[in-house]
């Protein structure tokens, strides 16, 4: 089992959508430890609402390639479309950011996701969250990362959020 870090944006629809993922990660790999869940304004594009944004972890023994299959299955499954640009408002965007201490590209994957030490959105969550797990390839842990992260026109801030997971019957 490997210990699986994953991000999450919506900017359409964000609690529905949110939602929808925080479900179907749990009916599919069971419990999930999960950030609280931030506002940000969009990163690399001005025409868009703002993103809620939220980093999850769990444990799979999934193969990246397997992973990452099922995340974009559930972005289309959510209304994401394929040929949608890279920086346009999305339903729900999910990116592997780290898988075990996996390092490199494995099934088209690189891991660990650079946005990790790119964009608060991404760091400041999974700081929260994992904060002395080590980044796999830079060797702090994040909570050093976040204290070392200068970026002050990425804002974002905490929003009021609540998320019970399924029953399970």
């Amino acid at each position: 089992m490997a210990l699986v870090s994953a991000s999450i944006g919506s900017n359409i629809d964000r609690e529905r959508h949110v939602r929808a993922c925080l479900d179907a990660l749990t009916g599919t790999f069971g419990s999930l430890a999960v950030s609280r869940v931030f506002e940000s304004e969009p990163v690399g594009f001005e025409d868009g609402r703002n993103f809620f944004n939220l980093v999850v972890a769990f444990e799979s023994e999934w193969s990246v390639g397997e992973l990452q299959a099922w995340c974009k299955r559930l972005e289309f499954a959510n209304g994401r479309r394929k040929e949608s640009p890279k920086f346009s408002p999305r339903t729900l965007d999910i990116d592997l950011l780290t898988v075990g201490d996996l390092v490199g590209d494995h099934d088209g994957v690189e891991l660990p996701r650079g946005e990790i030490l790119q964009h608060a959105f991404v760091l400041q969550p999974l700081a929260e969250l994992l904060p002395e797990a080590r980044h796999p390839r830079d060797g702090r842990t994040y909570h050093e990362l976040w204290n070392a992260f200068d970026a002050p026109d990425q804002r974002l801030w905490p929003v009021g959020f609540s998320w019970q997971p399924p029953t399970v019957r």
